[in-house]
């Protein structure tokens, strides 16, 4: 009752089955991809847009369990259909599938919908799943996990980001599997490949070096707000995590002695004057890192690190907070020095002189985070290769 993001979770269910056999035509070819939320979906996007072009004959249903996933792609162009995922009971799978009909189906990372891998083998239905991590505490390779590991031998297919999933999967009978990487760096590729202009912060950035922090929360701003103290002259723009008013009202205040805005009430002539820009909209963020020097991305104080493969792409030196180990990337990034872990205010404040300072620490910093992004991409295309085996 007093939780908005619970409130869209249940409203957003309600009728579902019936509007969904009302929009879809029994004679359309569906391939439906299943994402959890907002991230998942970022992750399955390079899998959805290059499967559309290659079967174009194929209708495309997407579907999210999250409105955080829901509500920002429910007008998404790449596909014919957006809608949440009835709850998996017996009785929604078998409903949901009978609409459907779909030819395939591609679980996005960490979805395990028990119920609708029994009713899709019944069917046989191609099942993948896509760039999947699997950790050995999971309870499918556990001594009492003999029906968990039943289920996922239901799959057609499985592409694992790395070597330690594949062997795991291995290890308990399942052998259709390929370690195919992960498809984020294929996205964040393609998003420095076309990235959109944005002449504001174009304007923001002329002739400076911008600082940009994404995604954070006030335990990153804390942080930030001391490094821009000491050195007054940085540009800064600042990302949160969350744009509520709330929000955004609090990061105002903490940087009112600055010359701060708003993007949304910039005009070419606040924006020239301003010091500290604060992003207050949503679904630019990964398009804004073209314009920094450095980025800082958010979570690292918290339960872990964004994402830093979308500013990585644009050849950004990176740096977060001391909470990033589950984050593959970032480990090796760090390994290779094109990303800096901090975790106090000194730190940052040393790191971002001496990224500025000096060229030859930054250009090195940079190579490091473009190469890697380079060498990683090329997921999407051999699980669309393996995927179209399935294809009558």
């Amino acid at each position: 009752m007093f939780n908005p993001k619970a409130q869209l979770w249940v409203e957003g269910r309600k009728d579902i089955l019936k509007k969904l056999e009302e929009q879809i035509d029994s004679n359309d070819k569906i391939a439906w991809f299943h994402a959890a939320s907002l991230g998942e979906f970022e992750q399955g996007r390079p899998i959805i847009e290059t499967f559309r072009k290659q079967f174009p004959e194929y209708k495309i249903l997407l579907t999210f369990f999250s409105p955080s996933g829901y509500e920002i792609r429910k007008n998404y162009e790449g596909a014919d259909y957006v809608v949440y995922l009835p709850i998996d009971t017996k009785r929604n799978a078998r409903e949901f599938i009978k609409i459907v009909q779909p030819k395939l189906v591609v679980f996005i990372k960490y979805e395990f919908w028990f119920n609708y891998l029994q009713v899709l083998s019944e069917n046989k239905t191609p099942i993948f799943f896509a760039s999947v991590i699997f950790r050995k505490e999971q309870h499918f390779f556990k001594w009492y996990g003999s029906w968990f590991r039943k289920m996922l031998k239901k799959a057609s297919f499985f592409f694992v980001q790395n070597h330690e999933s594949f062997d795991l999967l291995k290890s308990i009978g399942i052998n259709q599997v390929e370690i195919s990487g992960d498809t984020r760096f294929d996205r964040v590729f393609s998003i420095a490949q076309n990235a959109k202009k944005f002449p504001l912060v174009e304007k923001f950035a002329e002739g400076k070096k911008i600082f940009l922090a994404g995604s954070t929360w006030p335990a990153d701003e804390e942080i930030i707000e001391k490094l821009v103290l000491q050195d007054p002259s940085l540009k800064l723009i600042i990302a949160p995590h969350e744009i509520h008013r709330e929000r955004i009202n609090s990061i105002l205040k903490k940087f009112a002695s600055h010359k701060v805005l708003k993007y949304s009430e910039a005009d070419e002539k606040s924006i020239s004057k301003a010091q500290i820009l604060i992003i207050d909209g949503m679904g630019f963020l990964s398009g804004l890192y073209q314009y920094c020097h450095i980025a800082y991305i958010g979570g690292g104080f918290g339960k872990g690190i964004h994402n830093i493969l979308e500013a990585a792409t644009f050849g950004k030196p990176v740096i977060f907070g001391p909470n990033y180990q589950r984050f593959a990337e970032a480990v090796e990034l760090v390994e290779l020095k094109g990303a800096f872990v901090i975790s106090n205010s000194s730190e940052i404040i040393s790191i971002t002189e001496k990224l500025i300072n000096n060229d030859i620490a930054w250009h090195s910093a940079s190579s490091i985070c473009k190469e890697y992004v380079l060498k990683k991409k090329g997921a999407t295309e051999l699980i669309l290769l393996k995927v179209s085996e399935f294809i009558s």
